[in-house]
């Protein structure tokens, strides 16, 4: 039995609750996909692809920090992503996972999560709302500021397409399906 219980998107309610009931309902996928595994499991991909359920997780505690307290809160890049010479591995945050326990990377994604939701929790309760536009700009126009709407439906995006490939991985690894 899973100690996890996937969150279920409201059927009705504001925007903010149905949306951000579909990222939750999402970053649970993740953690049953990640259920149970041990570090050697964690670390197997599925040929041809190099993707790991490890870094996969790791990947996206990364991305939850990327956007929400980087992008839009504005606050300083924090440890372990700080340290990290992106330049030398761009993908630093999918190859490292190896070295790290199920319980370090899953610590890593809920603390990214819960930080995340904190940031959130602040910018709804102000009067902007999903309107509020972020405190970075895009990469290649610094000046267009993201709004939370934008970057709550890319979180939902993003963990989506990785959930599609946490499937597959999964399966390959102990023969687990389901949604």
């Amino acid at each position: 039995m899973s100690e996890i219980e996937r969150t279920k998107p409201p059927f009705a309610g504001t925007e903010a609750e149905i949306i951000l009931g579909y990222l939750d309902y999402h970053r649970d996928t993740l953690r049953l996909k990640a259920e149970g595994l041990d570090a050697t499991q964690l670390g197997q991909s599925l040929a041809p692809s190099s993707m790991t359920l490890g870094g996969m997780v790791k990947h996206l505690a990364y991305v939850e920090d990327w956007w929400f307290n980087q992008v839009f809160a504005g606050n300083p890049e924090p440890e372990p992503w700080a340290s990290v010479d992106w330049d030398a591995d761009n993908d630093w945050d999918w190859h490292s996972a190896i070295e790290d326990s199920p319980e370090e990377l899953r610590r890593l994604l809920d603390e990214a999560v819960a930080a995340s939701d904190r940031i959130v929790a602040e910018a709804l309760a102000a009067p902007e709302g999903l309107e509020a536009l972020s405190v970075i700009g895009s990469h290649s126009r610094p000046d267009a500021k993201f709004s939370l709407r934008y970057i709550v439906l890319h979180m939902i995006e993003e963990y989506a397409r990785h959930n599609g490939h946490a499937d597959l991985i999964r399966e390959s690894v102990d023969g687990q399906v389901g949604d």
